[in-house]
Protein backbone atom coordinates (compact mmCIF):
# COMPACT_ATOMS: atom_id res chain seq x y z
CA UNK A 1 0.00 0.00 0.00
CA UNK A 2 1.17 3.54 -0.81
CA UNK A 3 0.41 6.36 1.62
CA UNK A 4 -0.37 9.89 0.50
CA UNK A 5 -0.23 12.79 2.95
CA UNK A 6 -1.84 15.92 1.54
CA UNK A 7 -0.57 19.32 2.63
CA UNK A 8 -2.09 22.80 2.40
CA UNK A 9 -4.58 22.97 -0.45
CA UNK A 10 -4.87 19.19 -0.83
CA UNK A 11 -7.58 18.02 1.54
CA UNK A 12 -9.22 15.40 -0.65
CA UNK A 13 -7.86 12.19 -2.04
CA UNK A 14 -7.08 11.55 -5.69
CA UNK A 15 -9.89 10.05 -7.73
CA UNK A 16 -9.69 6.63 -6.09
CA UNK A 17 -11.58 3.53 -7.13
CA UNK A 18 -13.50 1.69 -4.41
CA UNK A 19 -13.06 4.37 -1.76
CA UNK A 20 -13.48 3.33 1.87
CA UNK A 21 -13.05 5.72 4.80
CA UNK A 22 -11.28 4.27 7.83
CA UNK A 23 -11.00 5.55 11.40
CA UNK A 24 -7.72 4.29 12.87
CA UNK A 25 -6.85 4.52 16.56
CA UNK A 26 -3.21 4.57 17.67
CA UNK A 27 -1.19 4.53 20.93
CA UNK A 28 -0.13 8.06 19.98
CA UNK A 29 -3.57 9.59 19.74
CA UNK A 30 -6.00 10.24 16.91
CA UNK A 31 -4.76 10.96 13.37
CA UNK A 32 -5.55 14.25 11.62
CA UNK A 33 -8.69 12.74 10.16
CA UNK A 34 -10.22 9.61 8.66
CA UNK A 35 -8.01 7.83 6.14
CA UNK A 36 -9.45 7.25 2.68
CA UNK A 37 -8.37 3.93 1.18
CA UNK A 38 -8.90 3.08 -2.49
CA UNK A 39 -7.06 2.22 -5.68
CA UNK A 40 -5.21 4.08 -8.43
CA UNK A 41 -4.58 1.91 -11.49
CA UNK A 42 -4.88 -1.18 -9.31
CA UNK A 43 -2.45 0.12 -6.66
CA UNK A 44 -3.86 0.43 -3.15
CA UNK A 45 -3.56 3.96 -1.75
CA UNK A 46 -4.27 5.43 1.70
CA UNK A 47 -4.86 9.20 1.77
CA UNK A 48 -4.62 11.39 4.87
CA UNK A 49 -4.99 15.20 4.95
CA UNK A 50 -2.13 16.40 7.18
CA UNK A 51 -3.97 19.39 8.65
CA UNK A 52 -7.34 17.65 8.86
CA UNK A 53 -10.26 17.85 6.41
CA UNK A 54 -10.98 21.45 7.45
CA UNK A 55 -7.38 22.54 8.07
CA UNK A 56 -7.89 22.54 11.83
CA UNK A 57 -4.33 21.50 12.81
CA UNK A 58 -1.54 24.09 12.76
CA UNK A 59 1.93 22.87 11.67
CA UNK A 60 3.08 22.48 15.28
CA UNK A 61 -0.09 20.72 16.38
CA UNK A 62 -0.42 18.14 13.61
CA UNK A 63 -0.57 14.68 15.25
CA UNK A 64 2.43 13.48 13.26
CA UNK A 65 3.08 10.35 15.30
CA UNK A 66 -0.55 9.21 15.08
CA UNK A 67 -0.59 9.90 11.33
CA UNK A 68 2.51 7.86 10.52
CA UNK A 69 1.57 5.06 12.92
CA UNK A 70 -1.94 4.80 11.43
CA UNK A 71 -0.57 4.53 7.88
CA UNK A 72 1.91 1.87 9.01
CA UNK A 73 -0.91 -0.02 10.74
CA UNK A 74 -2.94 -0.05 7.53
CA UNK A 75 -0.06 -1.69 5.67
CA UNK A 76 1.57 1.33 4.03
CA UNK A 77 5.22 0.81 3.05
CA UNK A 78 5.87 4.05 1.12
CA UNK A 79 4.64 7.59 1.69
CA UNK A 80 4.33 10.35 -0.89
CA UNK A 81 3.74 13.71 0.77
CA UNK A 82 2.93 17.20 -0.45
CA UNK A 83 3.96 20.54 1.04
CA UNK A 84 3.38 24.22 0.36
CA UNK A 85 6.69 26.12 0.61
CA UNK A 86 8.28 29.51 0.16
CA UNK A 87 11.15 29.94 -2.28
CA UNK A 88 14.57 31.16 -1.17
CA UNK A 89 15.85 31.46 -4.74
CA UNK A 90 15.04 33.93 -7.49
CA UNK A 91 14.98 31.11 -10.05
CA UNK A 92 12.36 29.10 -8.11
CA UNK A 93 9.25 31.24 -8.67
CA UNK A 94 5.80 30.48 -7.26
CA UNK A 95 4.11 27.50 -8.93
CA UNK A 96 7.41 25.63 -9.31
CA UNK A 97 7.45 22.05 -7.99
CA UNK A 98 10.48 21.06 -5.89
CA UNK A 99 11.49 17.51 -4.92
CA UNK A 100 13.86 18.16 -1.97
CA UNK A 101 16.57 15.70 -0.99
CA UNK A 102 18.07 17.55 2.00
CA UNK A 103 16.55 18.92 5.19
CA UNK A 104 17.42 21.45 7.90
CA UNK A 105 15.33 21.41 11.07
CA UNK A 106 14.49 24.72 12.78
CA UNK A 107 11.48 23.44 14.75
CA UNK A 108 11.41 23.37 18.56
CA UNK A 109 8.10 22.16 19.98
CA UNK A 110 7.31 18.82 18.35
CA UNK A 111 7.44 15.12 19.17
CA UNK A 112 10.31 13.81 17.02
CA UNK A 113 10.31 10.10 17.88
CA UNK A 114 8.04 7.16 18.63
CA UNK A 115 10.52 5.95 21.22
CA UNK A 116 11.58 6.95 24.72
CA UNK A 117 10.07 5.95 28.07
CA UNK A 118 12.86 3.50 28.79
CA UNK A 119 13.80 2.76 25.16
CA UNK A 120 16.57 4.73 23.44
CA UNK A 121 16.85 4.61 19.63
CA UNK A 122 19.62 6.42 17.71
CA UNK A 123 18.46 6.55 14.10
CA UNK A 124 20.71 7.51 11.20
CA UNK A 125 19.18 10.39 9.24
CA UNK A 126 21.89 11.66 6.89
CA UNK A 127 19.53 11.26 3.93
CA UNK A 128 16.17 12.37 5.30
CA UNK A 129 14.21 11.45 2.17
CA UNK A 130 14.34 7.98 0.61
CA UNK A 131 16.73 8.45 -2.35
CA UNK A 132 14.92 5.94 -4.56
CA UNK A 133 11.51 7.48 -3.87
CA UNK A 134 12.87 10.99 -4.40
CA UNK A 135 14.29 10.07 -7.80
CA UNK A 136 11.10 8.26 -8.77
CA UNK A 137 8.91 11.21 -7.76
CA UNK A 138 11.12 13.68 -9.64
CA UNK A 139 10.88 11.64 -12.84
CA UNK A 140 7.11 11.33 -12.42
CA UNK A 141 6.75 15.10 -11.97
CA UNK A 142 8.91 15.86 -15.02
CA UNK A 143 7.00 13.37 -17.16
CA UNK A 144 3.71 14.89 -16.05
CA UNK A 145 4.83 18.30 -17.26
CA UNK A 146 5.80 16.91 -20.65
CA UNK A 147 2.56 14.98 -21.11
CA UNK A 148 0.27 17.83 -20.03
CA UNK A 149 2.08 20.43 -22.10
CA UNK A 150 2.37 22.75 -19.08
CA UNK A 151 6.15 22.61 -19.23
CA UNK A 152 8.99 21.44 -21.40
CA UNK A 153 11.07 18.55 -20.14
CA UNK A 154 12.21 19.34 -16.62
CA UNK A 155 10.86 22.91 -16.69
CA UNK A 156 8.92 23.88 -13.61
CA UNK A 157 10.30 20.93 -11.62
CA UNK A 158 13.42 21.27 -9.46
CA UNK A 159 15.23 18.05 -8.58
CA UNK A 160 16.89 18.15 -5.18
CA UNK A 161 17.43 21.01 -2.79
CA UNK A 162 17.33 21.78 0.92
CA UNK A 163 14.01 22.24 2.70
CA UNK A 164 14.41 24.27 5.91
CA UNK A 165 11.52 23.47 8.25
CA UNK A 166 10.44 26.25 10.63
CA UNK A 167 8.05 26.07 13.56
CA UNK A 168 5.29 28.39 12.40
CA UNK A 169 2.44 29.09 12.30
CA UNK A 170 3.85 32.58 11.65
CA UNK A 171 5.81 33.13 8.46
CA UNK A 172 9.51 34.06 8.65
CA UNK A 173 10.81 37.42 9.79
CA UNK A 174 12.82 39.23 7.12
CA UNK A 175 16.04 38.60 9.07
CA UNK A 176 15.28 34.88 9.29
CA UNK A 177 14.42 34.70 5.60
CA UNK A 178 17.64 36.46 4.62
CA UNK A 179 19.59 34.09 6.91
CA UNK A 180 18.05 30.97 5.33
CA UNK A 181 18.85 32.32 1.89
CA UNK A 182 22.44 33.11 2.88
CA UNK A 183 22.95 29.47 3.89
CA UNK A 184 22.20 28.40 0.34
CA UNK A 185 18.96 26.65 1.30
CA UNK A 186 16.25 26.40 -1.34
CA UNK A 187 12.75 26.36 0.16
CA UNK A 188 11.18 27.04 3.54
CA UNK A 189 8.15 25.25 4.96
CA UNK A 190 6.57 24.09 8.21
CA UNK A 191 5.63 20.42 7.96
CA UNK A 192 8.25 17.96 6.71
CA UNK A 193 9.60 17.68 10.30
CA UNK A 194 9.00 15.43 12.16
CA UNK A 195 7.11 13.60 9.41
CA UNK A 196 10.27 12.48 7.60
CA UNK A 197 11.94 11.42 10.87
CA UNK A 198 8.94 9.39 12.00
CA UNK A 199 8.57 7.72 8.62
CA UNK A 200 12.19 6.56 8.86
CA UNK A 201 11.62 5.21 12.40
CA UNK A 202 8.56 3.37 11.07
CA UNK A 203 10.74 1.91 8.29
CA UNK A 204 8.67 3.59 5.60
CA UNK A 205 10.04 5.17 2.43
CA UNK A 206 9.23 8.89 2.35
CA UNK A 207 9.50 11.58 -0.31
CA UNK A 208 7.69 14.86 -0.86
CA UNK A 209 6.74 17.16 -3.70
CA UNK A 210 6.74 20.78 -2.52
CA UNK A 211 4.73 23.38 -4.41
CA UNK A 212 6.21 26.89 -4.24
CA UNK A 213 3.58 29.44 -3.22
CA UNK A 214 5.66 32.59 -2.55
CA UNK A 215 9.13 34.12 -2.24
CA UNK A 216 9.03 34.15 1.56
CA UNK A 217 10.05 37.71 2.63
CA UNK A 218 13.71 37.99 1.59
CA UNK A 219 12.68 39.51 -1.72
CA UNK A 220 12.32 43.28 -1.53
CA UNK A 221 8.83 43.41 -3.03
CA UNK A 222 7.58 40.21 -1.35
CA UNK A 223 5.25 40.22 1.65
CA UNK A 224 3.81 36.76 2.19
CA UNK A 225 0.05 36.69 2.73
CA UNK A 226 -2.36 33.83 3.34
CA UNK A 227 -4.26 34.86 0.22
CA UNK A 228 -1.15 34.54 -1.95
CA UNK A 229 -0.23 31.20 -0.42
CA UNK A 230 -3.70 29.75 -0.90
CA UNK A 231 -4.07 31.06 -4.47
CA UNK A 232 -0.77 29.53 -5.55
CA UNK A 233 -1.39 26.33 -3.58
CA UNK A 234 -4.66 25.93 -5.50
CA UNK A 235 -2.83 26.59 -8.78
CA UNK A 236 -0.23 23.94 -7.88
CA UNK A 237 -2.81 21.34 -6.89
CA UNK A 238 -3.55 19.94 -10.35
CA UNK A 239 0.13 19.44 -11.24
CA UNK A 240 0.95 17.99 -7.82
CA UNK A 241 -1.93 15.51 -7.99
CA UNK A 242 -1.00 14.52 -11.56
CA UNK A 243 2.62 14.00 -10.50
CA UNK A 244 1.58 11.90 -7.51
CA UNK A 245 -0.80 9.83 -9.64
CA UNK A 246 1.95 9.20 -12.20
CA UNK A 247 4.35 8.22 -9.42
CA UNK A 248 1.81 5.75 -7.98
CA UNK A 249 1.02 4.18 -11.35
CA UNK A 250 4.71 3.66 -12.17
CA UNK A 251 5.87 2.69 -8.67
CA UNK A 252 8.02 -0.48 -8.65
CA UNK A 253 6.40 -3.38 -6.82
CA UNK A 254 9.41 -3.98 -4.58
CA UNK A 255 11.36 -1.45 -2.53
CA UNK A 256 15.00 -1.08 -3.60
CA UNK A 257 16.34 0.80 -0.57
CA UNK A 258 17.33 0.36 3.07
CA UNK A 259 14.26 2.03 4.58
CA UNK A 260 12.58 -1.30 5.38
CA UNK A 261 15.42 -2.15 7.80
CA UNK A 262 16.16 1.32 9.17
CA UNK A 263 15.69 0.27 12.81
CA UNK A 264 18.20 -2.55 12.60
CA UNK A 265 21.11 -1.88 14.95
CA UNK A 266 19.67 1.40 16.28
CA UNK A 267 18.15 0.31 19.61
CA UNK A 268 20.60 1.24 22.37
CA UNK A 269 18.64 -0.26 25.26
CA UNK A 270 18.82 -3.93 26.20
CA UNK A 271 15.55 -5.52 25.14
CA UNK A 272 14.91 -7.18 28.52
CA UNK A 273 15.12 -3.83 30.34
CA UNK A 274 12.55 -2.00 28.18
CA UNK A 275 9.32 -1.52 30.18
CA UNK A 276 6.44 -3.75 29.10
CA UNK A 277 4.19 -0.74 28.44
CA UNK A 278 6.76 0.76 26.09
CA UNK A 279 7.29 -2.55 24.30
CA UNK A 280 3.55 -2.87 23.76
CA UNK A 281 3.22 0.69 22.42
CA UNK A 282 5.95 0.24 19.80
CA UNK A 283 5.36 -3.43 18.95
CA UNK A 284 4.06 -2.55 15.47
CA UNK A 285 7.20 -0.53 14.77
CA UNK A 286 9.99 -2.44 16.48
CA UNK A 287 8.55 -5.76 17.61
CA UNK A 288 10.82 -7.89 15.42
CA UNK A 289 13.88 -6.27 17.02
CA UNK A 290 12.66 -6.84 20.60
CA UNK A 291 12.10 -10.60 20.51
Amino acid sequence: MIGLIGGSGIYEALDLDGEDEKEVGTPFGTPSGPITVGEVDGREVAFLPRHGPNHEHSPTDVPYRANIYALKDLGVERILATNAVGSLREDLPPRTLVIPDRLFDRTRHREYTFFGDGMVVHMGFAEPYCPHMTDHLAVAAEETGEISGTAQAGAGVERGGTYVCIEGPQYSTRAESEFYRAQGWDVVGMTTVPEAKLAREAELCYATVAGVTDYDVWKEDSEVSLEEVLDNAAANEERINASIENAIESMPEERDCDCAHALEGTINTASETIPAETRERVALLAGEYLD
